[in-house]
């Protein structure tokens, strides 16, 4: 390629075809405007697509929330790259993102809670603390997490009702997750016996009974406390690890069985509340006839 060729090529592709916001712009501006338009629709698939990848490798199984937040961040590339693309053009950018950043505000005081949730949302499904299947505590009620998006986390009862609970109250509050490290959950029996019984012998009834219980965990012992002393009984409470916390009062009820059965057998009484009553009699009065 001579000399001649190659100035006529650079006038072609340094001539001025238009002047936008005072800036001459060349055929080699729109070339390469068009080139970052390509490259940046591009990047934005590719990180759509490493988006949903990276959730399917962290177990989130709920395509709505994967979907969602891979065209959040396709947008968010799209957006970029086309601000670099049109700033290298020469359009000045300074007075749009001034536009947009009021818009922002404006619009995040007007969103507020929704805002909220959604970067809750965020942070739920980033750190992964609680996950579908989950076994939780909020508000006392004991829920397990069936589905969780961005605004919103999606959990049933144990009465079969479904609960929509926002994420801000998930990232915000204190929950009792039950299944975070380990499905190890502790239940608890109380019951008294009378001030008539061998406590070596009731100890010894309540060990046997818990040992025995089918639902408990065999890695945990059980244990057996004295817990004090009642006006009408001397309480004791029986405590054995379990892996369904699910299941908690049901166990429950099962492990009051076992208690109730070992104690019967042992000829143990439970008593009744008992109170006693003095009754202070009043001294006659003998009434004298009147003349």
């Amino acid at each position: 390629m001579n000399d001649d060729m190659r100035s006529t090529i650079d006038h072609l592709l340094n001539a001025p075809l238009f002047t936008l916001q005072k800036t001459p712009v060349t055929l080699l501006a729109l070339v390469f405007f068009g080139v970052a338009i390509l490259v940046t629709v591009l990047v934005a698939r590719l990180a759509e697509r490493a988006t949903k990848r990276g959730f399917a490798l962290r177990g989130v199984t709920d395509p709505g929330t994967a979907g969602l937040t891979a065209r959040l961040v396709q947008y968010a590339v799209i957006v970029v790259g086309f601000g670099i693309a049109l700033q290298s053009f020469g359009v000045n950018l300074n007075s749009l993102f001034a536009a947009t950043a009021f818009f922002a505000v404006a619009l995040g005081f007007a969103m507020q809670n929704v805002a909220q949730n959604f970067v809750s949302g965020i942070i739920l499904l980033t750190e992964r603390t609680i996950k579908p299947g989950d076994i939780l505590q909020v508000e006392n009620r004991l829920v397990r997490v069936t589905r969780m998006g961005l605004r919103a986390t999606i959990a049933r009862t144990r009465d079969d009702e479904d609960l929509i609970i926002p994420n801000s109250t998930l990232v915000q509050n204190t929950v009792t997750n039950y299944t975070l490290r380990d499905a190890l959950y502790r239940i608890r029996a109380t019951v008294g016996v009378s001030y008539n019984a061998d406590l070596n012998e009731v100890t010894r009834v309540l060990t046997s009974a818990a040992t025995d219980f089918p639902a408990r965990d065999t890695t945990q012992e059980p244990r057996v406390l004295l817990t004090g002393f009642g006006d009408s009984s001397v309480n004791f409470e029986v405590s054995v690890w379990t892996r369904d916390a699910w299941r908690s009062r049901v166990d429950i009820s099962a492990l009051n069985s076992a208690i109730w059965t070992g104690l019967q057998e042992a000829h143990i009484s439970i008593p009744f509340p008992q109170r006693d009553v003095h009754i202070i009699s009043q001294p006659s009065v003998t009434l004298e006839p009147q003349a």
